[in-house]
């Protein structure tokens, strides 16, 4: 893998490559490639093909078969492209081997939303917490990459010979700059911890979801704020929390980063203290993108990432956004096989969703405001029911 790659120039052109385990259906592995894709082009890289195998599990060696390795690299000559984008983690000996027979650099799914956070990172805290992961990535898959240290390195009273070998060397540099980075973290931790303890008792709602879902538009709307949204993933890296006051019942509303399929344990493990606002929530809005083929499986990711930051038990109350640019396919008459979701109207979509939940929910478009004035309504009964069962004898904000 070639550190030097610079992703966010819009120049480089990629290859996307996949493994189609047993059992993944190609609507499936299309929605896997699109959010791929979406991914590459968030870093400013451009997908000009797709190559995929079907395999049990991927080789532990190359990923691929060495057969599709070798197409793989006579497309990327064809093609003239720039870097290969593998839709999972390489381990360090994948990339080792890989590496060795394509003449152009690879990223994996992990290195590319590492990259896509390093630019998106906009505060001190937010580059501290993306350093620190993308250090802890590095340190296994040094071997023969990390040649751009050599600047870190002079001047700086490395212990060593002049024989130590340049991976140990590298090694050494990126394990104190992670415990500087975690040092860093923790005093950070610590003043936002104070600064949480400082906003009072007032009941706290937080904004989850897949990533690019609305909940930076729907946080705007609910607060009359000005939080940073756009379609792009990963555009909201920072926690944001606003005082909303619903019928002079004030209450907290956080948006923070949102969730995406494979998201990287280095940054769950380090954002875990910013997903702390999620963590001391009252209540959670879970914000889901209704019009996109796969928002069951979206849904999934969410609530298993919810369960491993400790925060699965929260109360959910569901919002089924962007309900104006649903879409179906109308079947056929003469068509006698049951019908897909594909092929369900929206007005059916909602009875079954409806009739299957669990937990509240409501349908609404961020957008266009359309189920906004219910979702106040609502919120508001909500908070004001957990404010009452906290403080039973205060109710004079009513």
């Amino acid at each position: 893998m070639d550190e030097n790659i610079t992703i966010a120039d819009g120049q480089q052109k990629a290859l996307l490559v996949a493994v189609v385990r047993d059992g993944q259906d190609q609507r499936q592995v299309a929605e896997y490639l699109d959010e791929l894709e979406f991914l590459a082009e968030t870093a400013g890289i451009l997908s000009v093909g797709r190559i995929t195998q079907k395999m049990e599990r991927p080789n532990p060696r190359i990923y691929v078969g060495t057969g599709k390795l070798e197409e793989i690299a006579a497309a990327a000559k064809t093609k003239g492209v720039d870097v290969i984008i593998f839709d999972d983690e390489l381990s360090p000996s994948q990339i080792r081997n890989i590496s060795r027979e394509l003449p152009v650099g690879i990223i994996d799914r992990t290195k590319l939303i590492l990259n896509i956070f390093l630019q998106r990172a906009a505060t001190a805290y937010a580059k501290t917490q993306v350093e620190l992961a993308n250090y802890q990535y590095m340190l296994p898959r040094l071997t023969g990459m990390w040649s751009h240290l050599e600047r870190q390195r002079g001047g700086t009273g490395t212990r060593g010979g002049a024989g130590e070998r340049e991976i140990e060397t590298d090694r050494r540099i990126i394990r104190r700059r992670i415990t500087l980075l975690k040092e860093e973290l923790t005093k950070i931790d610590r003043q936002m911890a104070t600064q949480r303890g400082n906003r009072g008792s007032l009941v706290r709602v937080s904004l989850v979801g897949y990533t690019n879902v609305g909940k930076s538009t729907l946080m705007n709307l609910l607060s009359k704020s000005e939080v940073f949204a756009e379609n792009r993933l990963f555009a909201t890296l920072d926690t944001t929390v606003r005082k909303v006051v619903l019928d002079n019942l004030p209450f907290l509303l956080a948006d923070t980063v949102g969730f995406i399929r494979k998201l990287p344990h280095q940054l769950v493990e380090s954002f875990k203290s910013t997903l702390d606002e999620v963590r001391e929530a009252d209540l959670l809005l879970h914000v889901v993108d209704i019009s996109h083929p796969g928002f069951e499986e979206q849904i999934e990711v969410v609530n298993q990432t919810l369960a491993e930051i400790g925060a699965g038990d929260k109360p959910v109350y569901t919002l089924f956004n962007k309900t104006d640019i649903y879409s179906h396919i109308e079947q056929d008459e003469d068509d006698l096989r049951a019908p897909t979701r594909e092929n369900i109207p929206l007005d059916e979509l909602k009875k079954n969703l409806t009739a299957a939940s669990k937990s509240p929910l409501i349908f609404i478009s961020a957008r266009e405001r359309t189920g906004i004035d219910r979702l106040r309504t609502t919120l508001y009964q909500m908070v004001r029911e957990i404010h009452e069962g906290r403080y039973p004898f205060n109710n004079f904000l009513y």
